[in-house]
């Protein structure tokens, strides 16, 4: 027997994601996705997840147990921050990120995606749809896409009327843009057998701000509020700036990751295990996190904490990293 519970509605995918506070876009800051959700639930427990961070990769395994008596079906999105169907100069922090993939216990696991078009807060999906645009016109807005992704353009009556109800926004070279932003959900449907653990990993690379960390550095408050910069992080950052000569800087990278997604299972993480890798022994890290951090090798810190119930999402710092790292959003998978 099996207690199926069914999440169709977009609308409603949108208002689960936002139970993930950091989900919206954080402007040319580094933007976080993050874990996989749904609604909160007393059945399925998230026994163990192991996180394991670097300006490459985000990897994360998870082991769920249904400790109910009965068999569970439930809708799992993942939700992805929103990128504005505007101008863009670059597509570093729209649409889906680079490598996303799903197995469940061992295997790989297909997934679909779904989106939510808004403007101010409210969902225009369906305004533009009846408007006559389709999902790939609203996705990937016939001019000034970030993606390279060929649509047909908009009608002078579907312009007029935009322009009129707002939907539309003036350049400065007097092109109109589209006001509203996309929301990209990936879900897909999992059982959750009585009594069973169901092993599930994830991978994707982040979307990560890239570049000289002297004028973030320079506001001590926010650096502080952000990533807990301690007297021994700013002496050996500065002695790297100093290398560099007069105006130095050291070249880093931040990346966010989602972890209040945890809090909609039951009981919160009950084993956590978040792991940061740097790409070299003398990168710099830095960020805002309870608990005690071993080095487990050259490379990797990792902490440990049991019956987990994030209060925060995370924003790790990479300072004196090689190169700049980069990862283009790449266009969701709308149908055309």
């Amino acid at each position: 027997m099996t207690a199926r519970r069914v999440l169709a509605s977009a609308a409603l995918a949108l208002a689960m994601a936002h139970a993930a506070p950091a989900v919206a876009n954080d402007g040319i800051g580094a933007v976080g996705a993050g874990g996989i959700l749904f609604g909160k639930t007393d059945a399925v427990a998230m026994k163990k997840e192991v996180l394991s961070v670097s300006a490459e990769l985000i990897k994360v395994e998870y082991e769920f147990l249904n400790e109910s008596k009965t068999d569970v079906e439930e809708t799992i999105f993942f939700p992805l921050p929103e990128y504005a169907a505007g101008y863009h100069g670059s597509p570093t922090y729209y649409g889906q990120p680079q490598q996303f993939s799903v197995d469940v216990d061992g295997k790989r696991k297909a997934y679909q995606t779904t989106f939510v078009a808004k403007l101010d807060a409210k969902d225009v999906t369906a305004r533009l749809r009846q408007l006559g645009l389709s999902d790939a016109q609203i996705a990937y807005f016939p001019s000034h896409t970030p993606f390279d992704k060929k649509v047909a353009p908009l009608t002078a009556a579907q312009q007029k009327t935009m322009i009129a109800e707002g939907l539309l926004a003036q350049l400065y070279d007097e092109e109109w843009v589209p006001a509203w932003t996309v929301k990209v959900l990936y879900l897909w449907q999992q059982k959750f057998p009585a009594g069973k653990v169901v092993r599930v990993r994830h991978q994707y690379a982040p979307f990560v701000a890239a570049g000289p960390g002297a004028s973030y550095l320079g506001d001590g408050n926010e650096f502080e509020k952000k990533y807990c910069g301690d007297k021994a992080f700013y002496k050996t950052w500065n002695r790297l700036a100093a290398r560099q000569g007069e105006g130095g800087f050291v070249n880093a990278v931040w990346v966010s990751y989602i972890l209040t997604t945890g809090n909609t299972w039951k009981n919160g993480i009950e084993d956590f295990t978040l792991n940061l890798v740097k790409g070299k022994p003398d990168e710099l890290i830095s960020l805002c996190f309870p608990g005690t951090f071993t080095k487990i090798n050259p490379t990797t810190l990792q902490v440990k904490l049991r019956n987990f119930h994030p209060k925060q999402d995370l924003d790790v710092y990479f300072g004196n990293v090689e190169g700049m790292v980069a990862h283009d959003g790449v266009a969701p998978q709308i149908q055309p």
